[in-house]
């Protein structure tokens, strides 16, 4: 069991690493663009091999992402960064605090 959840994990990293959503945002944006281009067809050609109707009218639009995925990083790195360069100031900060508090518990 242990194996077989490794291996599917394994080929799922290996795919994303191959269609380039883990390389630049150049490459998850043409990914992106690729899977759009890709995805109606498919399930349209999955629907008439399973029997079922479905007509384009019925299948929702494709999604609509409009964020830089390069940004969202920088965003986030740059919140962590600022959280970590105020993180000693602000334990300095709360040990005092907490020593008072035990010296007002203490009198």
């Amino acid at each position: 069991r242990f194996l077989i959840k490794g291996g599917l994990a394994g080929a799922a990293v290996y795919v994303a690493y191959d269609q380039g959503l883990l390389g630049s945002g150049t490459q998850g944006a043409e990914a992106l663009k690729k899977a759009r281009e890709t995805l109606p067809p498919a399930i349209q050609e999955w629907t008439n091999y399973l029997g079922w109707e479905v007509r384009a009218a019925q299948l929702p639009p494709t999604p609509k992402f409009d964020f830089s995925l390069s940004d969202s990083w920088n965003k986030g790195v740059h919140t962590v960064m600022s959280a970590l360069s105020v993180a000693p100031t602000r334990a300095c900060e709360y040990t005092m605090e907490g020593w008072k508090y035990v010296k007002d518990l203490v009198k």
